[in-house]
């Protein structure tokens, strides 16, 4: 095993090929005989499942290139479902079930929260991972001695995402999760160390009663890591790997190179991948992945009151382990047509079907009849063929023979008369394990959309001289789908009949109605917008913007929005959706129907969305940076603490000669993605760099941690937890206010003259406000004044401190600077206490060329606008960023 570092394809090959022993002395207790063992001579007849033709892809695909998974090549056919980056993919159902009982890593499904770890094929032999925590031995183990120490097993496991099938639960109700279709699943060969035997080796102490599981994905919020009971991980028959060779190569990048976790059984969140650390406790993971993914909370709990009241996620109760018993019908396939014509007199169905925590599946019926009656489907146990023989497989011992739980997906198939096809509706299939749990008739809607495993049904058709077969859903964003079709035509598919109504029978009510939203439209307009209509508004004359498929008249808010002209200038002609959702208020929207003028027709749609798609990143960089109309990809560079609780983030621009392109007074849009439900998070931020810095653009953050009382700033949170290599998307410029130089200014896109500024700002207020302070000191030939009032709670609470100071000494006939501390301490010279109308009337004098300039918290600035308006200052003269 000693290979040079330089020759990775060698080390590759090495461990692609280990037939590795372990010593006589470490080996484990010897399994109970059965009577299932076989010899040598009938293993050779065993006819066990082999790994499908495999492709290792080599080219990353054009769409990766500008991610940090750029190092990462894959498979086109996957689909993807949570956009571009993370990458969270299923294969097409019917390309993973022709593929047999093993799927290929190529169309092996992908749950990834973040970027993928870069893991050099040179680096991969001295991967290390830590045994730590409540334990006698601790343990740094790397993959060398892992394969070298251990012995070597080989297992077939299947693993699912508890998300899937969550369309049906998106297309009843929208859940905080992406929209997995029926392919949240696959199966391979594993090869590896049982996790036991490591965890032995490192003596547990007696308090211990968890393991928790740590990867190598830095995400925002912190590394991904969950946890499972001790004893589970210690039982021989619950079958713990640690693996890592898939259908005997070694781990591809998005199934966890070098080393992941394999928890048969369970749920795939606790299959850890790009393992770095085993952590024995006496009580469940508190890592954020573990306490806010993979749990099904009580149906009636909506996404509001989750989101509003965390005590629902530490509840351990609602913690997803096993997996429960599901189906799916693969054939017939999504719009499969059938010419009776033509047809035999059956029809074959098939699918396949799996439950959890080593339960066989016992029973697969199918209805052609909404359940009245139901026929026993045929079952096909690959995963018992396994057990008939003992072998070396790629590296590690197979021996299921003492073995009776069930690790695997089975399949199953049943041949149905045309004629019984033709007079029914629909196939429904459903699954029950040996513990008698069986798939319950209806769904269970949850507010993450876990677990839904209700009866798979597919609806029959007649057209013509066909049978026209329909699945539920479509995954992710694709159209298609029995559902879908009945939400659109005004179908409740909460009713209890599948959004259909039982001849004689008056549909049902149920509990899981969506809570009623906001109507953003204008009551009975019909009118449709075309896209060429839509394109005559895309300037500053009379904006439209787009928000789902509806078209606004943004021209009445050009003198009044908050964000100025420019805001809604640079929204005429586009699909607005995530900036609106994401920034404006319940109040805002319920204004909507005021300035809604109609509906955008399919086509205009379908161009829209074809025009409003990733930017190409490709393209040739610009002199400046920012796009008001398009979002744009900066790379976070640098991260530097100020405080505690402060960062200095430095982004990358596309080019070192580029400059960001940002007017003085003007700020930007930051967007990224909830890592779990994908949705939109925007904030606005005033960068601190200098106007004309080429190719970066720094930026002053207050990170708002999670505590006891509130769930924190989730923007800020995010920010501080990517990776440096990731990206943040910024649009801009926006904002009603620029300053031009030498007392000129524009204010809503008119030009203003003043004689002096009033700065008034609180905590990371200061950032628009020390953009323009610094660009009047820093011209000697500006001879505008300035006075800052900047409030603080605690001293290192001030940022930008020395900075606004050292410009505050060079420029003493021009300029103030006041800092005042709510909790000073007891050497502190300078003001105490909050800034108020006292303190500014004691320190100023209102004159007709003076402009105040105010950012802070939502409190602080209410109060101050009060204390301004009774001290005289005219609306006119004042300035919110």
């Amino acid at each position: 095993m000693e290979d040079p570092k330089g020759n990775s394809e060698h080390i590759v090959d090495k461990i692609n090929n280990l037939d590795t022993q372990q010593p006589k002395d470490i080996l484990p207790p010897s399994p109970p005989p059965t009577d299932g063992n076989v010899s040598e001579a009938e293993d050779e007849s065993v006819d066990i499942p082999l790994p499908p033709p495999s492709t290792i892809p080599t080219k990353t695909l054009d769409i990766d290139l500008k991610t940090p998974d750029s190092h990462v090549p894959r498979d086109p056919r996957l689909i993807r479902l949570t956009g571009v980056h993370p990458f969270n993919v299923e294969a097409p159902l019917t390309a993973l079930f022709n593929e047999g009982f093993l799927t290929s890593p190529e169309l092996f499904y992908v749950r990834n929260h973040g970027a993928v770890p870069q893991v050099n094929d040179e680096d991969i032999i001295d991967w290390e991972f830590t045994v730590e925590g409540l334990v006698e031995n601790p343990l740094t183990i790397t993959l060398r001695s892992l394969m070298t120490e251990f012995e070597q097993v080989t297992y077939p496991i299947t693993l699912v995402c508890a998300g899937n099938r969550r369309k049906e639960q998106n297309m009843v109700r929208k859940s905080k999760g992406f929209s997995w279709g029926a392919a949240g699943l696959s199966t391979a060969l594993f090869t590896g160390v049982v996790m036991s035997e490591v965890i032995r080796r490192a003596k547990p102490k007696r308090k211990a009663r968890y393991v928790c599981m740590e990867g190598a994905d830095k995400l925002p919020n912190g590394y991904y890591g969950t946890s499972v009971k001790l004893n589970w991980a210690m039982d021989p028959n619950r079958g713990f790997m640690l693996a890592y060779k898939m259908n005997g190569e070694t781990l591809r990048p998005d199934h966890g190179k070098p080393l992941r976790a394999v928890i048969p059984g369970q749920i795939g969140g606790r299959s850890v991948k790009w393992l770095k650390k085993l952590i024995i406790t006496d009580a469940p993971s508190d890592n954020w992945y573990h306490i806010y993914d993979n749990r099904v909370l009580p149906t009636m709990v909506s996404p509001e009151e989750s989101a509003n009241n965390p005590k629902w996620w530490t509840d351990e109760r609602y913690a997803i382990y096993d997996l429960s018993p599901n189906s799916a019908i693969c054939y017939p396939q999504h719009e499969e047509q059938l010419s009776l014509a033509e047809a035999n007199s059956t029809y074959t169905a098939r699918g396949y079907a799996y439950s959890g925590g080593g339960r066989r599946i016992t029973r697969v019926e199918v209805t052609l009849d909404k359940g009245t009656t139901w026929r026993l489907a045929n079952i096909d146990y690959a995963e018992d063929r396994y057990r008939q023989v003992e072998k070396d497989m790629f590296g590690g011992r197979l021996d299921m023979s003492w073995r009776e739980t069930c690790f695997c997906w089975c399949f199953w198939s049943i041949d149905l008369p045309i004629s019984d096809l033709t007079g029914s509706k629909d196939i429904f299939v459903r699954a029950m394990d040996e513990s008698m749990n069986v798939q319950p008739r209806d769904m269970y809607w949850s507010v993450l959309g876990m677990m839904n495993n209700p009866w798979f049904r597919v609806t029959i058709a007649l057209e013509g001289e066909c049978v026209k077969f329909e699945h539920p859903t479509q995954p992710a964003l694709m159209p298609g789908g029995w559902m879908e079709r009945v939400k659109n035509a005004g179908g409740n598919l909460a009713n209890g009949f599948w959004g259909e109504k039982l001849e004689g029978e008056e549909a049902a009510v149920t509990s899981n109605q969506p809570t009623k939203e906001i109507s953003m439209v204008k009551e009975g307009l019909k009118k449709t917008i075309t896209i060429d209509e839509l394109r005559k508004h895309d300037g500053a004359q009379s904006p439209w913007f787009v928000v789902k498929g509806e078209v606004y008249d943004g021209t009445a808010f050009l003198d009044e929005h908050p964000g100025g002209a420019q805001s809604i200038i640079s929204a005429a002609g586009l699909d607005s959706t995530d900036e609106f959702m994401a920034i404006h208020s319940e109040t805002a929207k319920a204004m909507m129907p005021k300035y809604h003028i109609g509906s955008l027709d399919d086509a205009a749609k379908t161009a829209l969305t074809e025009a409003t798609v990733e930017p190409d990143q490709s393209a040739t960089p610009t002199e400046t940076f920012l796009d008001s109309k398009a979002w744009k990809r900066a790379i976070l560079n640098a991260k530097k603490s100020v405080s505690w609780d402060t960062r200095i983030f430095t982004y990358r621009l596309d080019h070192p000669e580029q400059r960001l392109g940002l007017p003085v007074g003007q700020h930007l849009m930051v967007r990224l993605r909830d890592p779990v439900t994908r949705e939109a998070v925007i904030r606005s931020y005033t960068p601190i760099s200098e106007i004309n810095d080429k190719g970066h653009v720094d930026m002053l953050v207050k990170v708002y941690f999670e505590d006891a009382s509130w769930k924190g700033g989730k923007m800020s949170q995010a920010m501080d937890s990517l990776p440096i290599g990731h990206f943040i998307e910024m649009k801009g410029p926006i904002g009603k206010f620029e300053y031009l130089g030498n007392g000129k200014c524009l204010v809503q896109g008119k030009e203003r003259f003043v004689q002096k500024f009033v700065m008034i700002c609180g905590g990371s207020g200061i950032t628009p406000i020390y953009q323009v302070f610094r660009a009047v000191m820093n011209n000697s030939e500006d001879e505008t004044r300035c006075t800052i009032f900047d409030g603080n709670r605690l001293l290192e609470d001030i940022l930008c401190k020395d900075e606004l100071d050292a410009l505050a000494s060079r420029n003493e006939h021009r300029c103030t600077v006041l800092h005042t501390l709510t909790q000073a301490p007891d050497d502190w010279t300078g003001l105490r206490g909050r800034i108020n109308g006292q303190l500014i009337q004691d320190n100023c004098t209102r004159t007709d060329d003076t402009l105040v300039l105010v950012c802070g918290p939502e409190a602080m600035e209410k109060s101050i606008h009060q204390a301004l308006l009774e001290q005289g200052w005219p609306d006119d003269q004042l300035m919110f960023f």
